[in-house]
């Protein structure tokens, strides 16, 4: 197995691609070791000195590391160990096949499911490039604010601002000219 590596435009991120689908059913973010436990390879990577996050996109595992601790050099060798293990192991990547992934709901208002096509058609692809996602979490129809979740390689990245307003929102003012703002939810 060959396990290709990319950097992201967030310097703290790093995407490992095993050249296989890593989470085809849905994108799913671990931020600490507790929520790691819902996966052996996730549990696996906090276990390794440095790792702050693990994200499982369609076919990559991005991993972030802590600001102050060793660098992508030091890091590499044992997360391709821990990686190349869980896929030949055989072990499946969640103990639960629940996804943390947004859902379009039956209840939603047009604009509503408008926003999450868009979304789902035209951003997310884009975000993935990058090793991150970007999910729906409200609109506000009142004020014409729609409020977006960063997750992987784009939460805490220096240029998810700019990406929010420069992409995002201009992309959404364009097709959903109900949207005013878009602001990112932390």
């Amino acid at each position: 197995m060959f396990i290709q590596t990319e950097p992201t435009p967030n310097p703290d991120v790093m995407k490992f691609l095993p050249g296989r689908d890593v989470a085809p059913a849905g994108a799913r973010e671990f931020r600490d070791i507790n929520e790691a436990t819902a996966s052996p390879l996730a549990e696996s990577l906090f276990e390794l000195e440095g790792v702050a996050g693990v994200f499982f996109g369609m076919d990559y595992v991005a991993v972030t590391r802590t600001a102050h601790g060793p660098g992508w050099s030091e890091m590499k060798p044992p997360i391709l160990a821990a990686i190349m293990d869980a896929f030949t192991s055989g072990q499946p990547l969640l103990r639960d096949a629940a996804s943390d992934d947004a859902s379009h709901a039956e209840d939603d208002s047009e604009i509503v499911a408008e926003i999450k096509s868009l979304l789902d058609t035209r951003i997310r692809p884009a975000v993935a490039q990058d090793g991150g996602d970007i999910l729906f979490d409200a609109f506000d129809e009142a004020t014409g604010v729609l409020s977006l979740r960063m997750r992987g390689a784009c939460s805490g990245c220096p240029s998810s601002s700019a990406t929010l307003k420069q992409g995002v929102e201009q992309m959404m003012r364009h097709y959903v000219p109900e949207v005013t703002r878009v602001e990112q939810v932390i």
